[in-house]
C-alpha cells in the first residue's frame, strides 16, 4: 500500500528556498574583520540553520566582539536585508515545485529561523498565496533544532504533524523536523546532511515536480524504525 500523501509541506527559506547563506557568510567576515578578528567560512557553516540569537551569541563569543548578541543578530539582519531587497537567487526548482504544490493544493508553509522583515522580503517576491502560514525566528521561543517551529506551522495550519512533509538544507532544520514527528526531505547545500529513519537525501529540488516529492514519503516512512 502507498503511502498517504502529506496534508502540508512545510519549507526552509535560507538554503532552501533562496540562496541567501552567501549573503549571511558575507556580513559575519565583515563584521568580524571590522573589529580585528579572524572569521572562517568553516565558522559560517557552523552556524548555518541555527536560531539566530543563538548565532550571534556565537559570533561574539568566537571573535570577543564588543557587542551584545542581540546587536550581532540586529547587525547581520540589516546587512542580510538590504542583499535580499536588492535581488535574491533562487535554489534550483524551489519556486517551480512551490508553485506546482499550489496547483496541486497542497498547503506550503514557510519555517524558517530568519526573522518576520526578512522573510517577508523574500516572500514578496514570490505569488501572492504561496505560503498558507509563515512562521519565523521572533514568533517561537525555541529555534531549530527544537521542534518548536515546525509544530507551531502545524497547528497554525490545523494539521498533524504527522502529516506534514518537510524540506531542508541544514542539520538544525533536519532536526527540528523529525524531532516534530515529520517527515523530511533534506536538500543538502552548503553543509552535509546525515542520515537518519525518517528521512529522505536528494541532491537538488531541480526538475522535481509534486509527485515525486510527495513520492518522498513512502521512502522517509521506509526509513522511520517501527
Amino acid at each position: 500500500m502507498s503511502a498517504p500523501l502529506p496534508a502540508a509541506v512545510l519549507w526552509d527559506m535560507d538554503g532552501t528556498i533562496v540562496d541567501t547563506e552567501p549573503l549571511w557568510i558575507a556580513a559575519e567576515q565583515v563584521l568580524v574583520e571590522s573589529h580585528g578578528g579572524s572569521w572562517t567560512e568553516e565558522d559560517s557553516l557552523a552556524l548555518v540553520g541555527s536560531d539566530l540569537l543563538a548565532a550571534g551569541e556565537y559570533i561574539r563569543q568566537r571573535a570577543g566582539l564588543p557587542m551584545s548578541a542581540e546587536q550581532v543578530r540586529d547587525h547581520l539582519l540589516a546587512e542580510v536585508l538590504t542583499g535580499v531587497k536588492a535581488g535574491v537567487e533562487w535554489r534550483p526548482g524551489a519556486v517551480e515545485l512551490l508553485a506546482g504544490l499550489g496547483r496541486a493544493g497542497v498547503p506550503a508553509a514557510l519555517v524558517t529561523m530568519s526573522y518576520r522583515v526578512l522573510a517577508e522580503a523574500v516572500v514578496s517576491q514570490l505569488p501572492a498565496g504561496t505560503f498558507t502560514a509563515v512562521i519565523t525566528g521572533d514568533s517561537v521561543s525555541r529555534g531549530k533544532p527544537h521542534p518548536e517551529p515546525y509544530l507551531a506551522a502545524a497547528a497554525e495550519l490545523g494539521i498533524a504533524p504527522a502529516d506534514c512533509l518537510v524540506v531542508e538544507d541544514s542539520p538544525p532544520g533536519v532536526a527540528s523536523g523529525l524531532a516534530a514527528g515529520m517527515r523530511v526531505v533534506g536538500v543538502p547545500n552548503t553543509v552535509a546532511i546525515d542520515p537518519a529513519p525518517g528521512l529522505v537525501l536528494i541532491d537538488s529540488l531541480a526538475g522535481l515536480d509534486v509527485a515525486e516529492l510527495l513520492g518522498s514519503v513512502g521512502r522517509a516512512d521506509a526509513g522511520r524504525r517501527h
